[in-house]
């Protein structure tokens, strides 16, 4: 199906194409159950019974009984107020790309097809010199211990277009198993819920194919050492869990997923978390087999080299007219 103007296509809906070009009947119902709901706190690093994302502001003082949630690392106010203007100031000053379910967007990083698993590097240069510095500060994150961007995504996501992204894993085939992301402008969440589909579906498989990379005691496999174990051994839940956890991504706070969580629930963001425009900045990191060693690592070195480049937004842009 082709995509409508609104940039949506297929069963992807925004409220644009739901009220102007007869869509809704094409938008899957997501079903959940709120009574199953947990919140994150990452004060705490356990997930208490509820639904409401504020409820994670009453630590200490949580009620009921918690659940263990690992696999999160949340760190608040990563970045400052003066920070945030910034920042936003500078990606506004890039082109903006409609996305599907009412989301704009602005990629940096190689061209990829998932469904064949071919990548290359394209037109990809590195990234805009103002984001450098987010970059950077990942250093100071014990959990990023060796990671190297190769995909760096901004996505707007706006409550007059319904904007929204239905439950997914991120491929697993080409990003690697730490998900980054800085989120700014507004409070925001991410809902999770255990994945029972298809191992081919986000080509899930191929984490049976390389080691993890944050190891169950939180250390770094920096040597990508396999010790017999997959990615999805050493991640698999201790038990089934029928129910939704809700992780807070508060304003100017740096969210990194990994282990179970990563290959093993699928996240969305819910139409109704979306209350006041919100741009969150996403990061990706390669696969074991396109780093050092590994059966890609050619392609996955000139990509790399490529990420280490940061150009000036000033004069990539400067004939372009922003939109805000």
């Amino acid at each position: 199906m082709k995509p409508r103007p609104c940039g949506c296509k297929g069963c992807r809906t925004c409220l644009i194409c739901e009220t102007q070009y007869g869509a809704s009947a094409l938008k899957p119902a997501i079903n959940l159950d709120k009574e199953k709901g947990y919140v994150y706190c990452p004060l705490c690093n356990k997930a208490w019974p509820g639904w409401d994302i504020n409820l994670y502001k009453d630590h200490p003082n949580h009620q009921g009984t918690p659940i263990e949630y690992s696999g999160v690392y949340i760190q608040l106010d990563f970045i400052s107020k003066d920070e945030e203007n910034e920042l936003m100031k500078n990606i506004d000053e890039v082109p903006w790309d409609i996305s599907q379910s009412g989301r704009r967007k602005q990629n940096f990083g190689p061209k990829t097809n998932f469904k064949k698993k071919k990548i290359v590097p394209g037109k990809f240069d590195g990234f805009p010199a103002f984001s450098k510095y987010l970059q950077d500060r990942f250093l100071s994150v014990p959990l990023l211990e060796g990671y190297e961007v190769i995909e760096q995504c901004s996505l707007e996501y706006d409550p007059d277009k319904g904007a929204s992204i239905d439950p997914h894993i991120d491929d697993c085939w080409i990003w690697g198993e730490r998900i980054v992301t800085v989120n700014c402008l507004s409070d925001s969440v991410l809902t999770m819920t255990p994945y029972k589909g298809d191992s081919k579906k986000f080509n899930l498989y191929c984490a049976e194919e390389y080691p993890p990379v944050v190891m169950s005691d939180g250390s770094i496999n920096s040597d990508l050492v396999t010790n017999g174990c997959s990615m999805l051994d050493v991640c698999k839940p201790a038990k089934d869990m029928d129910v939704i956890v809700r992780l807070p991504m508060p304003r100017r706070s740096l969210m990194v997923l990994y282990g179970e969580p990563r290959y093993h629930w699928e996240h969305c963001v819910l139409r109704e978390d979306i209350m006041a425009r919100r741009v969150c900045i996403a990061y990706r990191e390669f696969t074991p087999p396109y780093m050092n060693n590994g059966a890609h690592e050619d392609i996955g070195l000139e990509i790399r080299n490529r990420g280490k480049q940061f150009w000036n937004h000033y004069e990539r842009y400067k004939e372009v007219e922003i939109s805000p």
